[in-house]
């Protein structure tokens, strides 16, 4: 093992894609490398980081002092630790931490690989070493954002944005593709403002157009669009395109005005609920996925009923919603004081997702009878565990197939025989 690293990764889907173009690098260079691995699977241990709220920043917090105990027991060599809680805090992290053998920042991985006496490859700086399923890949389409929301550090962490050029990633998603990747997961800080810097207007539907010609694609889905200037010529692109699945993730926080303008999000509720309209009306049958956060800085009761209203009203297929985390390098954190209690903002939670779960389990129940293009991600225990087009890996529901020699990474056709909240029960048609 003395040329092995395992890469430990925090956080969300876009920090996988950096932990997958370090392993490459890495495998490259002749080491044997392993993902999200314990202490016994190699000498050097590389950890990629979340920095962006309390709970993110524990976790990696503590993943960093469970590897730094096993080194000091003897049981590993060498530490690094990288991605964007460096980026936010590394110079109080070098101090905390003595045991870590190199800190670096979320784009110093070109660093981090020399520093490891290992060549940086600048042709495989779009080729990665694939951690998710085989038939399944996350696409990152650009770094960065230019919003200035009022809870959110990333901007602080990731800078302005920056798109990824469009050749690129056409490249990138072909090369996945070649490898049996069926499923691109295309995703960005803000996927609204994908080409604005690059091209000077937005390009997603440009790209989404490019990416659905790719051969071996079968489904295509969108993940964190801003609803402020949201890109309209996206719509027939996903309507026309078989393989842009009717299904986009769109986070809009809130619908209170109030809280909005708190939010800095420059829309209001009317726009909002525009927005949601004309998707519908566009791309019928798509099913949505936002995110709300409650409990920020001067949300009321009255703003809170207004939220739960609007949940009942706009019944999104797919939902999920945090509790405000109060931030330090953030305009909520500087100037708004913390005044919703953490008891009262899990409370506003919980009370969201309890609505939710009505909502969702009676739309899953109108699938009940209709068949449902379906593909296999693993087998537990007497069922084949798969997804639709309208659920994306982590964050969404199932479908439990019965069948008893399903291939993974397969699309079948599947009768849907019953649901629950969040999980769909089929068989084979």
């Amino acid at each position: 093992m003395a040329k092995s690293i395992n890469v430990v990764t925090m956080g969300c889907s876009k920090n996988l894609v950096d932990s997958e173009l370090f392993l490459s690098q890495m495998a490259a260079n002749g080491y044997k490398v392993v993902h999200d691995g314990g202490v016994a699977d190699s000498r050097m241990v590389a950890i990629n980081t979340c920095g962006f709220i309390l709970d993110a920043k524990e976790e990696s917090i503590n993943t960093i002092l469970e590897f730094a105990e096993a080194k000091n027991r003897g049981e590993i060599d060498k530490i690094f630790v990288f991605g964007c809680l460096t980026e936010r805090y590394k110079d109080d992290l070098i101090k905390e931490i003595p045991e870590v053998d190199g800190f670096y920042g979320k784009f110093q991985v070109k660093k981090m690989v020399e520093d490891l006496k290992a060549e940086y490859r600048m042709s495989l700086s779009h080729q990665r070493y694939q951690t998710t399923p085989a038939h399944y890949a996350y696409l990152k389409i650009s770094e960065g954002c230019n919003r200035q929301c009022s809870y959110c550090a990333i901007p602080r962490m990731t800078g302005i944005h920056r798109s990824i050029p469009m050749d690129e990633l056409v490249l990138e998603a072909t090369a996945l593709a070649e490898k049996g990747v069926k499923e691109l997961l295309v995703i960005a800080q803000d996927l609204s403002n994908y080409g604005v810097d690059l091209y000077k207007k937005q390009k997603l539907a440009e790209l989404t157009e490019r990416l659905s010609a790719i051969p071996g694609i079968e489904w295509i889905k969108l993940h964190y669009a801003y609803p402020t200037r949201f890109p309209y010529d996206l719509l027939p692109v996903m309507r026309e395109q078989a393989n842009v699945a009717r299904y986009l993730d769109i986070a809009l926080q809130h619908c209170s005005d109030h809280v909005l303008k708190l939010m800095c999000r420059n829309i209001n509720k009317a726009e909002t609920i525009a927005l949601i309209k004309r998707i519908r009306e566009e791309m019928p049958g798509i099913h949505i996925r936002t995110t709300l956060l409650v409990g920020h800085p001067g949300e009321t009761e009255e703003d809170f009923e207004e939220l739960k209203l609007f949940v009942r009203e706009m019944r999104f297929e797919r939902l999920g919603v945090f509790p405000y985390s109060h931030e330090e390098d953030t305009f909520a954190g500087e100037t708004y004081e913390d005044n919703v209690p953490q008891e009262v903002k899990l409370a506003r939670a919980e009370e969201i997702m309890a609505i939710q779960q009505e909502i969702a389990l009676e739309i899953n129940r109108q699938k009940i009878g209709s068949v449902l293009k379906v593909v296999i991600d693993r087998k537990e225990e007497e069922y084949f565990i798969g997804r639709t087009e309208y659920d994306s890996p982590e964050v969404d529901g199932e479908v439990l197939v019965s069948g008893k020699k399903l291939t993974i990474g397969q699309y079948y056709q599947v009768k849907i025989t019953d649901a629950e909240e969040f999980d769909l029960y089929g068989e084979i048609v």
